[in-house]
């Protein structure tokens, strides 16, 4: 399941030294290795350009920028924001781009082949925008929902969130442009993120904040790394060793370059030790105070010159040197297609009654209801934030999908107003969600002002009642059970209104799955006392261990509002034949998989395994996944493959994975809390 770390060429032996630059500039021979094209590059610098190429140097138009070196023909370096689509990288004048649906919708696909397409979007128009890196994907685990940043995330698991970054990492770098895989690593929280100290036994860091970070880069091989704010276990990590050089590059093969969040940086001589290569922001630590250093002999040049090859390298393999991105054209029209794609299928269809959608088009009327129907909600806020191209707002898209209905607009701000509009319509729409921000987490998981009376008026209303959600992560629902259907959107950028109408009409069928636990109430979250969140006196500890998202659902035995990885279609679906047994290495789970409904559709079969008690796991994990197409009627049989790090848990001891030998349960279904399918499995 997981490939080798991609090794660049590294030429051992070769002196990083600074004599006078050859007149003949070899690093400008495409025919050698990148490596050695680094190296020498490097053996030619001064020590002050050597500095100049280690922080970045804002000027009048871009403020994440590296500065290029003329006379050795280095070009300048220029970052952009991700992760959800090229961000304006505080770039003066700003430059619109297309405003993809959140990461948490992509996630929401189970499908790496869109992973990949949504990551070659924003690979593509970072570099028509004459960007190097685009500091995505974001993959933190959604330890705590409230965070402000849920949005931006992969959701509560590390094989999802794994998987799917690999995938969208790939695709940003098809075409040459760098990706940034963030925040490394634990950025779970934005209340005190610069400077919280996260208190995480090693066997938890390992299973639950590590494992998707290690995808990324062993399978998705991004170019870069951003390390993050927060402190783990009492050390900041863009100084830390034991996450930089023995986890990153010793044991996983890492050999990119490492970037500082935005001011993460705290120190010069310990992030100069620890491999950090790159400071964002104006050279605070890695400017003057670095070069006198040096200069004192703190820190050798020779470690400067280690700072910059992996970066420099990096430039070299992905053809930035000899081909430097430039301002062209972006293909509007095929990326608005696409955008619209990726939103339809990330859109999961939590409540269904009555087959409530897709909804007739020859309906007369619809009542459009809600602070969320007044415009297209193209993102969360903060650095991910993206100028759209253009938008389609909700009042426009479902016009323009029935236009022979009159459909009437009501911002919501007053419910009673707002029932009275619905009860003389056919269909009443109200779209309601947040407002995620970098920054800030959310009070609680209640929707804001009147959300919750205005769904509970208009319900009451009318029988006939479609909430879309479009909100980062999980919110609570009290009127869950008073309306038919319920649409979770996300964030859907800037196709909003063209995409949730076509799903809503059945243009689309919906087939996405969630990606993080919808609790009932704000308490049922694993982390929910002041010390594990947002922490005390600085502190956050990490008491819930392993227990994250479904995990201590099943482990606590609590009923969520969503299950993970739940998720309806407008078709049915069996699961039949659960066939398990042993390989060399792994196991294999077969099964079969049909549509039992009227209609083509895409079901995402899920196994999870369960370990030995003695192990000491929650009940149950995500193990594999397969999305699978059907016509209705048609089956199919479905492989998961397991390797052997699937079968083991991290050993403290040791400090390496071991595998687990007794009595193993795979079950296989729909959704963490729908598992028709089981079978024991003996590892001996």
């Amino acid at each position: 399941m997981r490939n080798s770390p991609l090794v660049l060429v590294v030429v051992l032996g070769l002196s990083l030294a600074a004599p006078a630059v050859a007149e003949a500039q070899p690093w400008r021979d495409a025919r050698e290795s990148p490596g050695r094209r680094a190296a020498e590059l490097i053996a030619a610098m001064t020590l002050d350009e050597k500095i100049s190429q280690l922080h970045l140097q804002p000027d009048a138009e871009h403020q994440r920028f590296v500065p290029p070196i003329p006379r050795l023909g280095v070009p300048g370096f220029r970052i952009a924001n991700g992760p959800a689509g090229m961000g304006p990288a505080d770039d003066k004048p700003q430059k619109p781009a297309t405003a993809l649906p959140a990461t948490m919708a992509l996630a929401s696909t189970f499908d790496t082949g869109l992973a990949r397409r949504y990551g070659r979007l924003i690979g593509d128009e970072t570099r028509a925008l004459a960007h190097n890196v685009s500091e995505g994907p974001d993959i933190n685990m959604a330890r705590v929902p409230r965070n402000g940043r849920t949005f931006e995330g992969m959701g509560e698991d590390p094989v999802l969130a794994g998987a799917l970054a690999a995938a969208d990492i790939r695709g940003i770098q098809e075409n040459g442009t760098i990706a940034e895989v963030k925040h490394y690593a634990a950025n779970n929280q934005e209340t005190s993120r610069h400077n919280v100290d996260e208190r995480i036994d090693e066997r938890t860091l390992n299973e639950i904040y590590l494992p998707h970070f290690e995808q990324a880069v062993t399978e998705g091989r991004a170019g870069s790394v951003m390390c993050a704010y927060p402190k783990i276990n009492g050390v900041f990590t863009c100084e830390n060793p034991a996450l930089l050089q023995d986890k990153l590059r010793a044991d996983w093969g890492f050999q990119g370059f490492v970037q500082s969040d935005w001011g993460a940086a705290h120190s010069t001589i310990g992030s100069a030790n620890a491999g950090m290569n790159l400071e964002m922001i104006d050279g605070t630590w890695y400017g003057e105070k670095l070069k006198q250093a040096v200069l004192a002999g703190q820190v050798t040049e020779q470690r400067v010159d280690e700072l910059l090859l992996p970066r420099f390298r990096t430039i070299f393999a992905f053809g930035q040197f000899d081909h430097p991105p430039v301002l062209t054209p972006l293909p509007t029209a095929e990326h608005d297609a696409a955008a619209k794609q990726f939103a339809e299928r990330g859109m999961v269809l939590l409540r269904n009654e009555h087959a409530q959608l897709p909804l007739d088009p020859a309906v007369r009327s619809i009542a459009l209801i809600g602070p969320f129907a007044t415009k297209a909600k193209t993102g969360g806020g903060g650095s991910s934030a993206v100028i759209p191209t253009s938008t389609v707002d909700p009042l426009p898209g479902l016009r323009q999908r029935v236009p022979g209905a009159s459909v009437t607009l009501d911002d919501g701000s007053d419910p009673a107003r707002a029932a009275e509009l619905a009860r003389g319509a056919d269909v009443s729409v109200v779209m309601v969600g947040d407002n995620e921000a970098e920054g800030k987490d959310r009070p609680s998981l209640a929707l804001d002002g009147n959300q919750d009376a205005l769904v509970t008026a208009v319900a009451a209303a009318n029988p006939r009642t479609v909430v879309v959600v479009k909100s980062g992560g999980p919110v609570l629902m009290p009127w869950a059970s008073r309306v038919p259907a319920i649409l979770q959107a996300w964030y859907p950028g800037q196709q909003d209104g063209a995409a949730v109408a076509a799903v809503l009409f059945g243009d689309v069928n919906p087939s996405a799955k969630l990606p993080i636990t919808f609790p009932a109430a704000d308490a049922d979250t694993p982390a929910n006392t002041p010390a594990q969140f947002p922490g005390v006196d600085g502190v956050a500890t990490y008491s819930e261990g392993l227990q994250i998202g479904y995990r201590w659902f099943d482990a606590q035995g609590r009923a969520p509002l969503f299950p993970f990885g739940h998720g309806l279609s407008y078709t049915t679906f069996a699961f039949s034949g659960l066939s398990v047994r042993n390989t060399g290495d792994g196991a294999t789970a077969t099964f079969t998989v049909r549509n039992t409904g009227h209609r083509a559709g895409a079901e995402v079969a899920q196994l999870y395994l369960g370990f030995p008690a003695a192990a000491g796991e929650p009940p149950r994990q995500l193990k594999g996944f397969e999305r699978v197409s059907l016509a209705p009627g048609q089956s199919q049989r479905v492989t998961i493959r397991l390797d052997t790090r699937d079968f083991s848990v991290w050993d403290t001891a040791s400090h390496a994975w071991k595998p687990v030998r007794g009595g193993f349960t795979l079950q296989v279904g729909d959704s963490s809390r729908s598992l028709p399918l089981q079978a024991p499995l003996t590892r001996r």
